[in-house]
């Protein structure tokens, strides 16, 4: 059974969600604002977070970047009442999965969770050797030499490992944010972008053996270098 944390301020929207996700066979948690979401996170170690942006003491934003650095593993489901795509693109930015603009269907919220459920569960190991360095998709983990890398965010993990497993091929910017982000990814070309520069930093290929390059009005590709 997998469990939900739940946080928004208003009472009714907690009740209707709580609701539907209970039906769904979800054991669902609440919190009212952003602080108590973070004491009830160790309490109850959640599989997915639903967080509002808009809540009094810390609004969704906020909680969204602490949670981001304890937790890069976890999807993250927002809800706002505003389609506002500059808002979306600033919780995108921060860490958040997917966006549920209020008021919404019962059946669209199930679709969402599910399909963030589904995103982050990794298949049975699958590993790709590049070099010095070792990308296990099953144990989501990256080795150089021997010696394993930890805090690799989850969508910078997926990007990498895309990459590396079409080496030498070029992959579209709108596959890349179509696979990692989801279909329905509302944000601009910016944060593909950002992703990609954050492994630059991390994997320079002078001590690596690929670099990530970009082919102009097409896309990405990883390229293995001596």
């Amino acid at each position: 059974m997998n469990k939900i944390l739940l946080v928004d301020d208003d009472q009714n929207i907690r009740e209707l969600v709580c609701t539907v996700l209970k039906n769904e066979g979800f054991l669902v948690f609440e919190a009212s604002d952003g602080r108590e979401a973070l004491k009830k996170m160790t309490e109850v170690n959640p599989e997915l977070c639903i967080i509002d942006i808009m809540m009094p003491n810390m609004d969704g934003f906020e909680l969204c970047r602490h949670l981001r650095q304890s937790y890069e593993d976890m999807p993250i489901l927002m809800l706002t009442a505003m389609d506002d795509i500059m808002q979306k693109v600033k919780g995108y930015e921060l860490g958040t999965d997917d966006y549920l603009t209020k008021p919404f269907e019962a059946v669209e919220l199930i679709i969402r969770v599910k399909a963030l459920l589904r995103r982050y569960k990794i298949p049975a190991s699958e590993i790709i050797q590049i070099g010095n360095l070792t990308i296990d998709k099953g144990s989501h983990t990256i080795h150089v030499d021997n010696s394993c890398i930890g805090d690799i965010p989850m969508k910078e993990f997926e990007l990498l490992y895309k990459l590396a497993r079409s080496r030498g091929k070029i992959l579209s910017r709108g596959n890349l944010i179509e696979d990692i982000w989801g279909y329905d990814f509302e944000g601009n070309e910016r944060t593909l972008d950002v992703h990609v520069n954050r492994l630059r930093d991390r994997f320079p290929p002078d001590r690596h053996h690929f670099k990530i390059t970009a082919v102009r009005g097409l896309g990405y590709r990883l390229e293995v270098v001596s």
